[in-house]
């Protein structure tokens, strides 16, 4: 059975607000992410609920957008957003931990994504919904990694 959620954390050199500014800034996402390439506000949007923003990712097979609405910014301790009307959910979480900040990125294909993948691709979505999941499995460990050096860095 593919695992439909991932989840992890790292120990990151700095404080939850200065880690909050980095993630919340989305427009930043494509630096550390080994899918997305890049995220742009739509006018006038920014990092608060209900904000819209799109996505441009890329892998060696294709390359698409989509569009996300952030679903939760607090400040140093959460920034979320979901994909698609609800297909699939990304969120930060920030707490205070040994004199810095533990962050945890999660990912979950939601069960709407779970019927759209089915209508979308067919016989095939077991296979796509799978690739997904890799991807997050491989992806979020590299991106936390990137976030860390980003955050260290100042």
């Amino acid at each position: 059975m593919t695992e439909l959620k991932r989840s992890e954390s790292i120990q990151v050199a700095a404080t939850p607000d200065q880690v909050y500014a980095l993630i919340s800034d989305i427009t930043r996402m494509g630096q550390w992410s080994p899918i997305c390439a890049a995220c742009w506000w739509d006018e006038g949007a920014g990092p608060q609920e209900g904000a819209w923003f799109t996505g441009r990712n890329e892998t060696p097979e294709r390359t698409w957008e989509t569009r996300s609405q952030v679903v939760a910014a607090e400040p140093g301790r959460k920034f979320a957003w979901e994909v698609n009307h609800g297909w699939v959910y990304w969120g930060y979480e920030m707490t205070e931990a040994d004199g810095g900040t533990r962050l945890t990125e999660s990912w979950e294909l939601l069960p709407k994504g779970v019927a759209g993948f089915r209508e979308r691709y067919g016989e095939t979505a077991d296979a796509e919904i799978a690739n997904r999941s890799e991807a997050a499995r491989t992806g979020i460990p590299a991106t936390l990694a990137a976030i860390k050096q980003a955050a260290q860095a100042h």
